[in-house]
């Protein structure tokens, strides 16, 4: 601990066994793997680790450390592709009614590590599976007597509506204390919104128009090249609204919104996070909202003929608090979009016209993609010998402050969760507040999904939300 009273961000001081649930799926390949691989790498393992890997389906060691390998090359830093070698195991996985592979890999696993003295080992459970398999899987850990002084990281969505969120979020509390739980949205981990609270807090130049007397709207903006043919059935089940709107985007805005908290640590960021997001209004499907399904998408194997489900969506939420009644928070993502970006601009109210001329925009905007970058636009004066308006843009790529190693969004997390530090993750309450503001699009009144080319920005209609200037990333 440090002498703040909070977990320091170092290497943990005892041996760490992953447990990690869903261990050949596209998730733990994509990120689960690449994250661990970089803690290694970078040092921030302990001196002796393992992961356990389980799944359904029986697999040897060596095909494992394969797959591992390759996932490593293919999603990760190439350099890292040996760096988990000698540390994976697998094991079928266990029921409530049957303990499979696993509970004895589990104790073989803990006596490698720590001999006879098992409660001296870090156990974390790592659930990379399908959201439906949450529930079966806490109630496994209870019944084979495995959740005591565990932690259990939970992806997204955690609960797909607002009743199976209470039913979770109650199974959850029967086998755990709450300090064991962990529920993971990676796009708090990002460096670049992270930066928000240090843009904002730490710089009277951007704090000081962080409000509706100066900000138009705020945009937060995930548009994907990606297809979904590599995840159909998951996707198909979710869509675009669950998928990323009440996670990702939702926790992106309360970052944006929130109240300065009294201090910089996991209690009062989560309480100050907590209070905005309770002030969101509930959506209205009819007014806010476009739902989207990119042409083709039908066409996917593992796709109904008749599918309903969303590929985009765009929506204007209302934050019901003094600094930004008013304003509107424009939110966008969706598959087979006409570019990959993952941006929040803060779009400034500027003067129609300066010194007879129009004046040009005024922007606050961070890319939260890959390292991260601050760029401010504003209205400049043209170089040459007359009194001319120009636009210009000032950028800061993240990369380039030093000294810095900055950490992949899993890597970060897991490492969060490695050490105890609850900051960057998401709370009972605050989900709570989120799916009542996400409640209405999952009444009668939802829209339905809108035709959109793949390559294209998605539903002409999505742009009337933006207002006459439109999305910041369709005019750039």
């Amino acid at each position: 601990m440090s002498d703040t009273g909070q977990p320091d961000p170092t290497t943990p001081d005892r041996p760490v066994l992953l447990v990690l649930h869903g261990a050949r799926g596209d998730l733990a390949q994509r990120m689960v793997y690449p994250g661990l691989a970089a803690l290694a790498a970078g040092g921030l393992m302990p001196e002796r680790w393992l992961v356990v890997g389980t799944g359904r389906k029986p697999v040897g060691d060596d095909e494992i450390a394969d797959l591992v390998r390759d996932s490593l090359r293919e999603h990760g830093d190439p350099e890292h592709a040996d760096a988990l070698d000698g540390h994976v195991r697998y094991a079928t996985t266990f029921t409530e009614d049957e303990p499979g592979e696993l509970v004895d890999a589990i104790r073989d696993a803990t006596r490698e590590l720590a001999g006879d003295d098992g409660a001296d080992v870090l156990v974390v459970h790592y659930l990379a599976v399908p959201p439906s398999a949450f529930a079966p899987t806490t109630r496994a850990l209870r019944v084979h007597d495995l959740a005591d002084g565990v932690r259990v990281v939970f992806e997204k969505p955690y609960g797909t509506s607002p009743e199976s969120f209470e039913e979770l979020d109650a199974l959850v509390h029967e086998v755990l204390d709450e300090e064991q739980v962990f529920r993971i949205d990676h796009f708090l981990g990002k460096e670049a919104t992270q930066n928000l609270h240090v843009l904002r807090f730490a710089n009277e130049l951007f704090g000081g128009v962080w409000s509706r007397e100066h900000v138009a709207q705020v945009q937060i903006d995930v548009p994907e090249t990606l297809d979904v043919a590599d995840r159909a059935d998951f996707y198909d089940e979710t869509g675009a609204a669950l998928d990323m709107l009440v996670t990702h985007l939702f926790q992106v805005a309360a970052e944006v919104a929130m109240e300065p908290p009294a201090r910089m640590d996991p209690d009062h960021l989560a309480a100050a996070r907590e209070d905005v997001i309770h002030r969101f209004r509930p959506l209205d499907p009819t007014e806010d909202v476009v739902l989207g399904q990119f042409d083709g998408y039908r066409g996917i194997e593992g796709v109904a003929d008749d599918s309903t489900t969303d590929t985009f969506v765009a929506a204007r939420l209302w934050v019901d608090a003094d600094r930004w009644r008013g304003v509107p928070f424009l939110l966008r993502t969706g598959k087979r979009m006409a570019a990959q970006a993952q941006r929040v601009t803060l779009v400034l109210r500027t003067p129609d016209e300066l010194f007879g001329e129009p004046a040009g925009p005024g922007r606050i905007s961070i890319s939260l993609a890959g390292d991260g970058a601050i760029d401010i636009t504003t209205t400049v004066k043209m170089p040459g010998p007359d009194l001319r308006l120009a636009t210009g843009t000032a950028s800061l790529a993240l990369t380039d402050v030093e000294p810095g190693d900055p950490l992949p969004p899993y890597a970060s997390l897991l490492h969060d969760v490695l050490v105890g530090d609850r900051t960057l993750f998401t709370t009972p309450e605050g989900l709570r507040s989120a799916f009542a503001a996400f409640a209405p699009l999952l009444g009668p009144d939802r829209p339905d999904p809108e035709p959109y080319a793949p390559g294209s920005w998605g539903p002409a209609r999505a742009d009337a939300l933006a207002g006459p200037d439109g999305w910041v990333l369709t005019r750039s």
